[in-house]
């Protein structure tokens, strides 16, 4: 069996993150699980990476230029296990050595300034360290992102250094 094509991998990889999109806003909408700014900001790396794939797909370039794709995609992921693996380390903390809590994310982006808002998005508080839900009571939702990003990063990294086909 043969392996698909880089447009058809792309492809894939974005409907992947409509997929994981689609589920963290079924767990906020009808489950109620209120995202916490480490939440925010994984589904913002979620979707930066199904959007360049999408835009690789679309565009279909040549050796170079898909490498260029997959790299930004990988990058993505990065960046996105930053936010998820902050968000772990959260959670895993001793009560007492959690930070306090603060209002919540609505709040800040109205009455806070963009730089207090994106400080608030990369250091998380006490509301990121809550753990609102367990997959088959093992995976916190943090650590599902983790596999994610992990797999889509995996995905971008074989497309980036996979030989081209041969003509």
């Amino acid at each position: 069996m043969a392996i698909p094509g880089n447009r058809l991998i792309n492809l894939g990889v974005f409907i992947t993150s409509v997929i994981t999109i689609g589920i963290v806003l079924y767990m906020e909408h009808v489950m109620l699980l209120s995202p916490c700014g480490l939440c925010i900001s994984q589904r913002v790396f979620v979707i930066l990476c199904g959007l360049t794939c999408l835009a690789a797909a679309i565009h279909n370039p040549g050796v170079d230029g898909q490498r260029r794709y997959a790299f930004l995609g990988a990058a993505m992921c990065v960046f996105g296990s930053y936010f998820a693996g902050r968000q772990i380390w959260l959670q895993h903390l001793p009560e007492d050595q959690v930070p306090a809590c603060g209002p919540g994310f609505t709040y800040i982006l109205e009455n806070f300034p963009f730089i207090e808002t994106l400080n608030f998005l990369l250091k998380g508080d006490g509301n990121c360290a809550e753990v609102q839900f367990r997959f088959l009571g093992l995976l916190s939702i943090p650590e599902m992102a983790m596999i994610a990003f992990i797999f889509l990063f995996s995905i971008c990294l074989f497309m980036a250094f996979r030989k081209p086909a041969q003509a």
